[in-house]
């Protein structure tokens, strides 16, 4: 695969960065990602959206005035704001000249886990995305302090339930275990005195709070330190530990380059992170420039993000509306503000089962005819195996796949360079088979006959990796 296209993948979603980063080199294009701003104003979807801890007080409250259906209406609209934002950030993602600030937004969106089924407020949860995008490339140990005080995170894990007397654990388990040292560098007693650090701490007006009557002020123990701790205070000590650089930069690796990162390279960048005192920026730029020319192609499955997405861009295909990727998503397993658990998407070969396999197909074969789903029923009976319910309503789109004339041999090649980290003998007879010798590319069909040979490649095991 050209490393060019390969890296455009990897430091975003599709090919479109590709020219950019042969042009620019991977320095530069990294010091320009690195500059990204991004709008803070609130979308409109969320005007009628509840802000701030009156607001959501305040509906509670209307709410029991309401009859049954009119409360079904409101939770209807709400899912449908849900999905609005989904769609909003889908844009965000394809639309970005300089995507990594948005994939290391989703990676952190993936680390920090928090629903909005859990949380069912839309914008808590928009406020929990857009302080990832804030942070996407500053400091971790901030980052992770303004997550312990986000209204979402309190919710989504219990906290609001962690009051002296009544100590509830979530929120300083997964402090632990998830999002800073992983299992076994740590013991139950650090657990339960860091959720006596943390109680009393509840959602706030634009916030986490603590109230006095609910805070645990007792003296503890938390890795050794004795003292009166708050939230800010454990995560200091955390990040004095030996393992605390580990857990984040192995998640790294997997997240940008390797499923199965080497533990020589996760200790390596890990050291590194922390001489950088926890700043993103310098550990991501040592991380690519290094990695940039190792022949690693291959080894990563893409996500359903990155694939459907490569796809779209191929194609030069503009959804009028995101909602069907959003769906598509949701059924390959990647449901964006929903993961299924606070571990967050398992990656890897999870993305690669064969219900997923054969979903991918269909869609390329959809996406390679034209065709891109008109709504959610469609995406349902797709999913279902079930297309003959799909045809009315299937919305015709035109494809544009660019290629340089030539012969077959050097059409293949061509595309073979752009879309797989290799093709063996057998898989070069195959495409040849399609695109046969005698291939005329000024014919009325030629079109017609590379899109086919694109279609078979993008079938091919090795599109699924990166």
């Amino acid at each position: 695969m050209n490393p060019n296209t390969l890296w455009s993948l990897r430091l975003g979603f599709s090919n479109q960065q590709a020219a950019a980063i042969e042009k620019m080199g991977i320095a530069k294009f990294l010091d320009a990602s690195f500059k990204s701003n991004f709008d803070k104003s609130i979308p409109d979807f969320l005007k009628d959206s509840p802000k701030t801890l009156s607001d959501y007080r305040e509906l509670r409250k209307k709410s029991k005035a309401l009859t049954d259906d009119q409360k079904k209406d409101f939770q209807k609209q709400e899912v449908l704001t849900s999905l609005d934002m989904k769609a909003w950030w889908l844009d965000k993602m394809m639309h970005n000249d300089y995507p990594l600030q948005e994939k290391m937004t989703l990676f952190l969106h993936n680390h920090f886990v928090s629903t909005y089924q859990k949380v069912k407020v839309n914008y808590w949860i928009f406020e929990h995305n857009q302080l990832l995008r804030k942070h996407a490339f500053g400091n971790f140990k901030e980052l992770t302090k303004a997550i312990l005080k986000s209204n979402a995170m309190l919710r989504y894990l219990d906290n609001v339930d962690n009051r002296k007397g009544k100590i509830n654990e979530n929120l300083s388990r997964e402090l632990l275990e998830l999002f800073t040292l992983g299992i076994g560098n740590y013991t139950e007693d650090d657990i339960k005195n860091g959720a006596k650090a943390l109680a009393g701490l509840g959602v706030g007006e634009n916030g986490g709070v603590y109230r006095d009557k609910l805070a645990d002020d007792s003296e503890i123990i938390y890795f050794g330190k004795k003292g009166h701790f708050k939230a800010d205070d454990i995560v200091d000590i955390i990040f004095k530990q030996k393992n605390s650089p580990y857990l984040f930069t192995r998640k790294i690796l997997q997240w940008f380059i390797y499923d199965n990162p080497d533990e020589k390279l996760v200790t390596y960048y890990g050291d590194y992170f922390r001489k950088q005192n926890f700043e993103i920026k310098p550990l991501l730029e040592k991380i690519f420039t290094e990695e940039f020319d190792k022949k690693t192609a291959g080894s990563k499955i893409k996500n359903p993000l990155e694939y459907s997405v490569q796809l779209l861009s191929e194609l030069h295909i503009s959804p009028k509306n995101n909602r069907p990727i959003v769906v598509f998503l949701k059924n390959q397993g990647m449901d964006l503000f929903n993961q299924p658990n606070v571990k967050g998407w398992e990656g890897g070969k999870s993305w690669l089962t064969s219900q997923i396999y054969l979903q991918r197909n269909n869609l390329a074969d959809l996406y390679c005819s034209g065709r891109e789903y008109f709504n959610q029923r469609t995406m349902t009976n797709m999913m279902e195996e079930n297309p003959n319910n799909n045809r009315a309503a299937l919305r015709k789109t035109i494809v544009q796949l660019n290629w340089n004339k030539g012969t077959n041999k050097e059409i293949i090649s061509e595309l073979s360079d752009r879309l797989l980290f290799q093709v063996d003998n057998d898989a070069r007879k195959d495409f040849e088979n399609i695109l046969k010798y005698d291939f005329d590319f000024n014919a009325q069909n030629a079109n017609q006959a590379v899109l086919r040979l694109f279609n078979a490649m993008i079938k091919e095991p090795e599109f699924q990796l990166i």
